[in-house]
C-alpha cells in the first residue's frame, strides 16, 4: 500500500478511473452485442437506430481516453460494414 500522501491520492483516483473506464468498455461491448443481434433478426431501419447509439457511445469513450481514436474508428467501421449488409 501506498505510504505517501500523494501516492495514496494518486491510487484513490486509479481505482475511481478504473471503475469509470471499465464501465464505459462494458458499455461499448453491449451495444456492439446489441448491434449485431440487430442486423441478424431485424430489417435496416431498427438496425440503424442501433448503429446511430452505438457509435455515439463508441465515440464518447474516445473522447474521454477510455479507448483510442483510431480504435473507436476501427469498430464503428466494422458495425456499419455488418449493419450494411444486414439492410441490403
Amino acid at each position: 500500500m501506498a505510504n505517501h500522501k500523494s501516492a495514496i491520492k494518486r491510487a484513490r483516483q486509479n481505482e475511481i478511473r478504473r471503475l469509470r473506464n471499465k464501465a464505459a468498455r462494458t458499455r461499448i461491448k453491449k451495444m456492439t452485442k446489441s448491434v449485431r443481434l440487430s442486423a441478424a433478426q431485424t430489417d435496416g431501419k431498427e438496425t440503424a437506430a442501433v448503429l446511430n447509439q452505438a457509435k455515439s457511445v463508441i465515440d464518447k469513450a474516445a473522447k474521454k481516453g477510455v479507448i483510442h481514436k483510431n480504435t473507436a474508428a476501427r469498430k464503428v467501421s466494422r458495425l456499419s460494414r455488418i449493419a450494411n449488409s444486414a439492410g441490403s
